[in-house]
Parts: C-alpha cells; sequence; structure tokens
C-alpha cells in the first residue's frame, strides 16, 4: 500500500491486491471517504466510485474487521482524533533522518505512537529514533493534524 497526501484534500491510500485489481482510498478532511475501483485494462481509469460518510465508513470497517467490543477499547473517532498509518518511502526527505527532525508534534500536535518496520513493532519511538524508507508510522491526532502530518512525511 502507499500514501499520497492531497494538500486541501486529505490523503489517498493505493492498493493492488493479489488478484490486481487497483484500488484507491481518499480519506477527506471532513471525515468522508471514497473508494475508487479502476479498470483492469487501464489502471488510471476509475470504473467505479463510492462515496462514504463517517459512519458508513465506520460501518464498512466493522464488517470487514469486527471491532472487539471490549469497554476498554478507545474509539478515537468519538474523541475527535483519528489513528493513520503513513509510509516513509526510500526517495522520502526523513529516510535515513531521526524522528526529531520532522518536528511532526511540534508543527502538527500528531503523535507518532509506533513505528512498524518490516514484521517488527516499535512503540513510542523517541525523537531520536533513525527512520527508514519502508516504515509505517502510527500517527494519531486531529484530522487536520494527521493531514498536516502527511505533508510533511510526503515530503522527498
Amino acid at each position: 500500500m502507499s500514501t499520497t497526501p492531497l494538500p486541501g484534500i486529505g490523503v489517498r491510500y493505493d492498493l493492488t491486491t493479489r488478484a490486481h485489481h487497483h484500488l484507491s482510498v481518499v480519506a477527506h478532511r471532513d471525515g468522508t471517504r471514497t473508494v475508487n475501483v479502476y479498470h483492469g485494462d487501464d489502471p488510471d481509469a476509475c470504473a467505479q466510485a463510492v462515496h462514504l460518510t463517517g459512519a458508513e465508513t465506520a460501518a464498512v470497517i466493522d464488517v470487514l474487521m469486527p471491532a472487539h467490543h471490549s469497554p476498554n477499547l478507545l474509539h478515537t473517532t468519538d474523541l475527535g482524533l483519528v489513528a493513520e498509518r503513513m509510509e516513509v518511502s526510500a526517495h522520502s526527505h526523513w529516510n535515513g533522518r531521526v524522528l526529531g527532525d520532522t518536528r511532526l508534534r511540534t508543527e502538527t500536535g500528531v503523535s507518532v505512537v509506533a513505528v512498524l518496520r518490516r514484521a517488527e513493532a516499535i512503540p513510542s519511538p523517541t525523537p531520536d529514533f533513525r527512520l527508514a524508507g519502508g516504515d509505517t508510522l502510527i500517527v494519531i491526532g486531529t484530522r487536520e493534524g494527521v493531514d498536516a502530518a502527511a505533508s510533511i512525511l510526503g515530503r522527498e
């Protein structure tokens, strides 16, 4: 999966399935989502686009991955927060630099709660944690903060 910041709009997530179907989801700043399915013979031609409200998106997520209904589970959307995955590309300006250099928390208010690297999860990375191409950052913050963080991390 790859992510592309869309300044002023949100973030686009692209996925190619094992069967070579191209899908994308645009996470809009207002919390809505657009799911796009592309033609098999032309990966740039959108065959179907479905716009979902925040509640519809939550319902689809629950169908695909039913939540464990634990009273201790934090539902961030109920609190006005979102949690998202953001990939550091091999061509990223941040590849090889330390997390603190991004100034994500200072500039956006977003917290990096974990970094996924290959088959390893690094919880609560410190500012001196060195980023690498292919890392996936798990961030939490307001919708606006997460969008701003995506723009910063998308810098090449």
